[in-house]
């Protein structure tokens, strides 16, 4: 089974879903990008349909956008 990826740009409303994610989940199940260590992956996240982090990615496709940290212009800019 694949893993779902949660991406996010570190702010407090992502690291609080980060956690909750993680919890609900497990580790062994999600890969975590945060944007700000690794910005290479953006165009992958805006490719899989993500609008805003957080957000979670699951192994079939579909996005699941969680509250509201950022939109996608704000984590490129």
């Amino acid at each position: 089974m694949s893993k779902s990826v949660f991406y996010h740009a570190g702010c407090p409303v992502c690291l609080s879903a980060e956690h909750d994610i993680l919890n609900l989940l497990g580790p062994e199940k999600v890969e975590v990008v945060h944007f700000g260590s690794d910005k290479s992956r953006i165009a992958e996240a805006e490719n899989a349909g993500v609008k805003s982090v957080p957000a979670l990615v699951t192994p079939n496709g579909n996005v699941l956008h969680i509250n509201f940290g950022a939109s996608m212009a704000d984590v490129k800019a």
